[in-house]
């Protein structure tokens, strides 16, 4: 019951945040900080194995489902240094300063610390990069850090934890197998799997069975991934990366039913997690007891875990391309500083550090102030940095200038593959029997789909005709629509009637729903 409740209760927050335009995982976070202070309310606690199977899996499994390939692909060198090179600095840099400002705290436990806040989330900040337009590369690298990084810190945070449990110095070079082991292991469980999920889809022919195949995929992947002590993160993402990118050979009605559950997914889970956060501050704080000396230190890790990423985004953006010529062929436009400063501010953290922090082993010294600092960190970058990252994207004018490149390429390419189906629609009239009246109809059909793409690009102040067509197609389809209703009202058709001609009226509706 009581998980019931979170989840109707997050939803809800979700809900009101969008209706007031307010970033959603910033809200619940700091809702969830609230609730936990109200009497009577009950501690939540993470299951961490729980956390990374049931919720981190499906989520990055989505986001890669989402991703471009191709766009990952060309940005792999940025990408590899945020994902490896900043969360590996992170881990040591952060570790060091704890075991310099927190009381007690030695060094094997303070780089666990280091590499539980190592990996940012990017939900948020991708979130907040949609609404307000950042540029697609910067959204390129923010979603490829996301999906790479997780299974560096926890490669790092099982290294580091054996370090302070065990008690034995830390064998960089043991962990350097550790990392390559999982790596490798990772990529090439994930590549097996989608290859085979993929081929078997192709032989279903059917919708469902083939949506209901793809929500198997990331539990699965993940299990059997963690079974070969591999990567199990890595391996989500490069299934989803796979599926992704091979969707456009799957049906139509694969591809409409997997975008409508998995965004239903994505919004619960992310509700569920950034609620969680907030729910665990009351429990972290009495569990740790901090005195002023403990906020005091938590501030300046906090300030550690911030700084870290401006100091290597700067460098990791510029100094290869002084350095390598390679680098600048294939990179010959440098990105600005703003946008820079954009990606270095976009570093909140999220359920990774919060299932990693829960997954630290009782015995190992210094457990409930590291949960503290983990707590301090998440939730510090997540309202910080949150709360201001739209207001420095506002200040810095950071917008995507690629816009209407794409569109120009699009009405071309929509052009050309109106001319493609006429073509083929000729072919089969010259070989078959086709009525000419049907044959003008299609014809005319191509080409009203070809003309959309440039008048959708001329943004006329005045209607164009292919908005003025979607426009009256929908009132066509709303009469339609109320008389299959009333028909069933009267019962002059059944409900399963009804149903099957209203999925084609929703179908047609949706492809008309495109500004």
């Amino acid at each position: 019951m009581e998980l019931l409740l979170l989840l109707v209760g997050s939803w809800a927050v979700t809900v009101l945040a969008r209706r007031v335009d307010w970033p959603a995982p910033l809200v619940l976070t700091a809702v969830g900080i609230g609730v936990s202070f109200i009497p009577g309310v009950p501690e939540f606690g993470l299951d961490p194995d729980l956390v990374l199977l049931v919720v981190l899996a499906p989520l990055l499994y989505s986001a890669a489902l989402d991703s471009s390939y191709l766009d990952i692909k060309a940005n792999i060198r940025p990408i590899g240094l945020l994902a490896v090179g900043l969360v590996l600095t992170t881990t040591a840099v952060v570790g060091l300063v704890a075991h310099w400002v927190v009381p007690g705290l030695g060094l094997a436990p303070a780089l666990v610390l280091g590499a539980v806040v190592a990996p940012p989330d990017a939900v948020a900040a991708v979130a907040i990069g949609r609404r307000l337009g950042l540029p697609r590369r910067a959204m390129t690298l923010l979603t490829g850090e996301s999906l790479g990084n997780d299974a560096t810190a926890l490669t790092a945070f099982k290294v580091a934890v054996a370090a302070a449990v065990g008690g034995s110095a830390i064998s960089w070079g043991d962990g350097l197998v550790t990392f390559l082991v999982a790596a490798v292991g990772g990529v090439a469980v994930g590549l097996v799997v989608a290859v085979v999920v993929h081929a078997v889809r192709l032989r279903v022919g059917d919708g469902a069975l083939e949506s209901a195949l793809g929500l198997l995929v990331p539990f699965g992947v993940y299990l059997l991934a963690e079974e070969v002590h591999s990567s199990g993160v890595l391996a989500v993402v490069v299934a989803g990366l796979y599926l992704g990118h091979n969707a456009p050979a799957a049906g139509f009605s694969t591809r409409l039913q997997e975008t409508a559950v998995w965004k239903s997914l994505d919004v619960l889970l992310e509700s569920l997690v950034f609620a969680l956060i907030g729910l665990q501050v009351r429990t972290a704080v009495a569990d740790a007891d901090p005195g002023w000396d403990l906020l005091g230190a938590s501030a300046v890790v906090l300030l550690a875990a911030i700084l870290v990423r401006f100091a290597w985004m700067f460098p990791a953006a510029y100094v290869p391309r002084w350095l390598f010529k390679r680098v600048r062929e294939r990179e010959p436009v440098a990105p600005g500083w703003r946008q820079v400063t954009v990606l270095g501010w976009a570093g909140m953290r999220g359920v990774v550090s919060l299932a990693a922090a829960a997954a630290i082993p009782l015995e190992m010294p210094g457990h409930d102030v590291v949960l503290l600092l983990t707590l301090v960190v998440t939730v510090g970058t997540l309202l910080l940095q949150g709360m201001t990252l739209p207001a420095l994207i506002r200040r810095l004018g950071v917008r995507d200038s690629g816009e209407q490149e794409r569109a120009l390429a699009e009405a071309q390419v929509q052009n050309n593959a109106a001319r493609a189906a006429v073509s083929r629609l000729e072919e089969i009239v010259d070989s078959s029997a086709v009525p000419e009246h049907l044959a003008a109809r299609l014809r005319a059909l191509a080409e009203h789909r070809g003309n959309a793409a440039w008048e959708r690009l001329g943004r006329q102040e005045e209607e164009s005709p292919a908005a003025a067509f979607r426009r009256l197609r929908r009132e066509m389809l709303s009469a339609e629509r109320a008389e299959f209703v009333a028909a069933r009202d009267r019962r002059e058709i059944d409900d399963e009637t009804l149903r099957r001609v209203q999925r084609e009226l929703d179908l047609e509706e949706a492809a008309l729903s495109r500004e």
